[in-house]
């Protein structure tokens, strides 16, 4: 096990399995690291396309703490996976805390610069919602039922890195959370950036101070980098062959009432799910990650620039930062490409297609 207090013990469960072979030349090989809160919305959601598209090698999912405690997320989405009848699919659990940000930090921060409504596993307890800010440990009720499936006995930082180095070149990771995984696999084993395929990240919005005044505050703010800047500063400014940022783009498709009720018309169990879990009117941020990762001709537009994370104390701090390639300080930061738009209507109908499965 990592000698790290962000890095949580596992808990016991399944031994863990042999290196999975990687997909064909054909097949999108995928190691999947996100914070599982549930039942239901984007988070468990974005599991639907990695375990119905045929195209994907599904290697592994890594979970991190973020919008809720690392354990509860890990029931979530063990439950979900029994529920798509997929228990082959190694859970691994990852970092319970970020690297360095604190909920007592995050307090001082907010009465200087001002309110973080949304604060992931840190929020304030309130009527229908159970957050436990001082209980990291605990598992409220869950509405689908406890999972009987166990997670792996590895943890997520070390299957990650043993997935990428037993595949050079073939791993896409697709981090729709925190990067605190990540950033702790980088630290351990830097050289899984060049071995890496690919990475593609949820996080990553520009120029939303205006959308966080005028619409929902929550969905206009980057959590995953507010939650652990300094996770997505060592992410960002890793040689890896590939970035790419999602951002903004992930707003623009929603779980509508239509969208959700076509999908619960199919009557099967994930369906079902679905239907009964879906928050209506929640962006599709993690699901239109994980499809682009699969499917890149689905982006119809996207900037090439050079971006990094604001750690400096501030009320900029945990913000993301671009540059033109001419006008970066070059002091660590890398290309990455940021997708502005998508085909949302063939994203929409596949995605409906697969969770009616």
């Amino acid at each position: 096990m990592i000698a790290s207090s962000a890095l949580a013990q596992s808990s016991p469960g399944t031994a863990s399995p042999a290196p999975a072979p990687a997909g064909s030349p054909d097949k999108v090989s995928i190691f999947f690291d996100n914070d599982f809160l549930g039942p239901g919305q984007s988070n468990i959601q974005s599991l639907i396309p990695l375990l119905r598209d045929e195209r994907v090698k599904l290697m592994g999912v890594g979970v991190v703490t973020g919008d809720a405690w690392l354990k509860e997320e890990t029931a979530h989405a063990l439950r979900f996976l029994e529920i798509a009848k997929r228990p082959d699919v190694p859970v691994h659990l990852g970092a319970e805390m970020p690297l360095m940000r604190t909920q007592a930090e995050m307090a001082n921060w907010e009465a200087r610069y001002g309110r973080v409504p949304f604060k992931g596993a840190w929020s304030t307890p309130r009527p229908g919602r159970t957050y436990h800010p001082q209980d990291p440990a605990l598992i409220p009720p869950m509405p689908e039922g406890a999972p009987t499936l166990k997670a792996s006995d590895e943890d997520a930082v070390h299957a990650l890195i043993r997935t990428v180095r037993a595949h050079p070149g073939q791993i896409t990771i697709v981090s729709a959370g925190p990067l605190t995984n990540i950033a702790l696999a980088l630290r351990i084993a830097p050289d899984i950036a060049p071995l890496a395929k690919e990475i593609v990240i949820e996080p990553g919005k520009l120029d939303t101070a205006v959308a966080r005044v005028t619409g929902n505050t929550d969905y206009a703010t980057d959590f995953n980098f507010l939650f652990d800047p300094e996770a997505a500063h060592i992410v960002l400014t890793a040689p890896w062959k590939k970035v790419t940022v999602m951002g903004n783009v992930t707003a623009s498709a929603k779980a509508t009432q239509a969208v959700v009720d076509r999908i619960g018309a199919a009557g099967t169990p994930v369906a079902t799910y679905v239907k009964t879990y879906a928050r209506i009117g929640q962006p599709l941020w993690d699901e239109i990650t994980v499809a682009v990762a699969i499917d890149r001709t689905l982006v119809t537009e996207e900037l090439v620039a050079r971006m990094d994370v604001d750690t400096l104390p501030g009320p900029s701090y945990g913000q993301p930062v671009v540059w033109k390639e001419d006008m970066a300080p070059n002091s660590g930061e890398r290309e990455v490409h940021i997708v502005r738009a998508i085909d949302v209507d063939r994203f929409l109908s596949t995605f409906i297609a697969q969770a009616s499965k």
